[in-house]
């Protein structure tokens, strides 16, 4: 695929792109993966051209979004709940992204390499990930297992996303708490939730100036046994992702993963259906 073509498909699902659609009643990247991708565009609904444009991702181009979305689908709504589980997506930890994070009762990050990828950062991000998570995965495509399997000594997961679009377990991550660092911890929390933990383990926040209060604040943390703060590290990530349920359960599964972390409101989530249908 030629480079064009492969940037107007990022484009197309992103959250900017939908955002202008519903705000707007249009967008450019929207309108120009239409008019290149659909045939017959005006007899068709804008989810079927949505649709059709998703399953062209399936078959020709497996790109970062189809990944996050089929592990979205697959993870979050197939195995689990969105009552009970958290996704989370684009978390810095230490110099890397987490690409993708499931919370229950445990947490398990999950490192995307595409086929279109490389994996010359990969063993520094996963170095990065288990200084605050326990449980990593790499999620790649078939033609990449045996490059990812050479790590087999390693406690991290290997998952495969398969030509169909179906995801392949071959090995489950090993919990490997031993990099943990409260420091790395510490720098993912936003300040409402430090201060809950805080809080909550010590009955109290630091009495000291503005200057000096995100350091006190992490050197409490800091003295927590690595354990609890780690459990509490997670149970406070845990509760970040607030959306409808029974809203976002009218989204097509195309636009699963998009929607999930666009924070919609419900006058959003009509706008978006009536968009859909027209």
């Amino acid at each position: 695929m030629d480079n064009a073509n492969s940037i107007l498909l990022n484009r197309f699902f992103t959250r900017n792109t939908f955002k202008q659609v519903i705000d707007d009643g249009e967008s450019p990247a929207y309108i120009a993966a239409i008019r290149r991708y659909i045939v017959n565009s005006t007899e068709k609904t804008n989810g079927e051209c949505i649709s059709e444009i998703y399953q062209y991702l399936k078959n020709e181009y497996q790109n970062e979004y189809f990944y996050k979305n089929t592990l979205l689908n697959k993870l979050l709504l197939g195995i689990h709940s969105p009552r009970t589980t958290t996704a989370l997506t684009e978390v810095p930890v230490g110099n890397s992204k987490a690409d993708f994070i499931l919370i229950n009762g445990k947490a398990v990050v999950y490192e995307i390499k595409t086929a279109l990828d490389n994996f010359d950062r990969l063993d520094g991000q996963i170095e990065d990930y288990y200084k605050a998570f326990s449980r990593v995965v790499v999620v790649t495509s078939e033609k990449n297992f045996d490059s990812v399997q050479q790590r087999q000594n390693s406690p991290t997961g290997i998952c495969l996303l398969t030509k169909k679009g179906t995801l392949s377990v071959r090995k489950e991550p090993i919990e490997y708490g031993e990099m943990l660092s409260k420091p790395i911890m510490f720098k993912v929390l936003r300040k409402n939730e430090y201060e809950k933990i805080l809080l909550k383990h010590f009955g109290l926040l630091p009495d000291v100036s503005q200057f000096e209060y995100y350091r006190a604040c992490q050197t409490m943390f800091e003295s927590l046994p690595t354990d609890i703060a780690y459990q509490m590290f997670v149970q406070a990530l845990k509760l970040r992702a607030k959306i409808d349920v029974v809203e976002y359960s009218k989204i097509p599964y195309e636009l699963k993963f998009l929607i999930y972390f666009s924070n919609y409101k419900k006058s959003d989530y009509a706008k978006l259906c009536r968009f859909l249908s027209t």
